[in-house]
C-alpha cells in the first residue's frame, strides 16, 4: 500500500512524524526530477484550485509555492492584505469563508499571528498549508533545510547542526528543531542569552552561548536573519556587537567538520550573520535552498491536496 500522509493540512512540523517528514523529502526528489526536464510541467493537478492568502511580506517563498503550483499545473490565486477586503474591515475568517465558497482545494496561509492558519483550518475542509505563521513554525522552510542537507550528507541522522540567531522570534528554528530532532540529527542553538532561552533545551537541543566553541565539530551551520527591530527592543546593544561575538566567519568555519555546510533561510544580512567573504563559499548550500524550495512545495501541494489523504 503507498504510503500516505495522515493529515488533511500542514500546520508544522510538531505535528508530523518521522515517516511523514520522509515521505515528504521522498516524493521532493522526484518532484526535483521533474524540475530537471526540458518541459518542468506535469498534470499531476490539473483543475485543483490553490489560493496564496499572504498577509505578510513574501518574496521566495510565495513566488515558490506559486511556481510548485503551476509546475503541477494547478490554478492559482494570490491574496494580499494590500488592496484586499481586509482593508475595509473584513475579518480573516470572512475572507476564508468567501474564497471557500469559490470551492478552493487548498490555501497557503501565512500569517503575522500565531495560529492563524491552525485557526484557519478548523473552518474549511480544503487543505490548509502554512506558509510561516507569526513566531511559531515554518514547515516547509524546515523541509527544504532538511532535504538540501540530506541531498549533501546522504543523511539526516547523526548529523550535528548548529543554528545560530534569533532563535526566540524564528519560526524557521522552531521547524527545524521538531523536524531534525525526529530524523534523529542532534541540534545545537547558540546566539545571546536574550534571544536563545534556556526554555528551549525542553525541545531535546543543546544550547551554547559561545560561537568558537559550539561550533567546534559541526556538519551543518546555519545563520538565521538579525532583524533591525531587536536593536530598537534592546535583545542586544548593536550589529556591531552582535557580529563579533556571534557572526559566522572563515577563520570560526575552520572549528566545524572539514565538510561543514552553511546555510541560511536568506534573505542574509551580510556582513552581520555571515561574513561577506562567505558570499562565494563552495560550501555554501543556501541558492540549493531556493532550488529545493520548489521541489519541496511541489511534494506538499500534491501529498496534501490529491484527494488520497487519511483523514484524522
Amino acid at each position: 500500500m503507498e504510503k500516505q500522509i495522515k493529515h488533511k493540512d500542514l500546520l508544522g512540523l510538531e505535528y508530523l512524524d518521522k515517516d511523514e517528514i520522509n515521505l515528504i523529502l521522498d516524493t521532493a526528489d522526484s518532484m526535483k526530477e521533474i524540475l530537471e526536464r526540458p518541459i518542468k510541467k506535469v498534470p499531476t493537478l490539473r483543475g485543483k484550485t490553490i489560493v496564496n492568502l499572504f498577509f505578510e511580506p513574501s518574496t521566495r517563498t510565495q513566488s515558490s509555492f506559486d511556481l510548485a503550483a503551476k509546475r503541477l499545473s494547478a490554478d492559482t490565486v494570490s491574496v494580499s492584505t494590500k488592496g484586499s477586503a481586509v482593508q475595509k474591515g473584513e475579518t480573516l475568517l470572512d475572507t476564508l469563508k468567501n474564497l471557500d465558497a469559490m470551492k478552493a482545494d487548498a490555501f497557503i496561509v501565512r500569517h503575522w499571528a500565531s495560529g492563524a492558519p491552525h485557526f484557519l483550518a478548523a473552518h474549511t475542509d480544503a487543505a490548509v498549508i502554512n506558509a510561516g505563521d507569526g513566531m511559531h513554525e515554518h514547515p516547509t522552510q524546515a523541509l527544504l533545510d532538511m532535504l538540501t542537507m540530506r541531498q549533501r550528507f546522504g543523511r539526516i541522522e547523526g548529523l550535528n547542526v548548529l543554528i545560530v540567531g534569533d532563535i526566540l522570534h524564528s519560526r524557521v528554528a522552531r521547524s527545524n528543531i521538531f523536524g531534525l530532532t525526529k530524523l534523529g540529527a542532534k541540534v545545537t542553538l547558540c546566539g545571546p542569552p536574550t534571544i536563545v532561552p534556556e526554555e528551549f533545551r525542553e525541545l531535546g537541543v543543546e544550547i551554547s552561548y559561545n560561537i568558537d566553541e559550539a561550533i567546534e565539530g559541526k556538519d551543518v551551520i546555519m545563520g538565521l536573519r538579525i532583524q533591525r527591530e531587536r536593536l530598537e527592543e534592546a535583545y542586544f546593544p548593536s550589529i556591531r556587537e552582535y557580529r563579533k561575538f556571534f557572526g559566522i566567519t572563515r577563520s570560526r568555519l575552520k572549528k566545524a567538520q572539514e565538510n561543514a555546510v552553511i546555510m541560511h533561510p536568506g534573505p542574509v544580512n551580510w556582513g552581520v550573520e555571515l561574513d561577506y567573504e562567505l558570499q562565494e563559499e563552495r560550501d555554501s548550500l543556501i541558492l540549493d535552498q531556493v532550488t529545493n524550495g520548489v521541489a519541496i512545495r511541489m511534494a506538499v501541494l500534491y501529498l496534501f491536496i490529491r484527494g488520497e489523504k487519511i483523514h484524522e
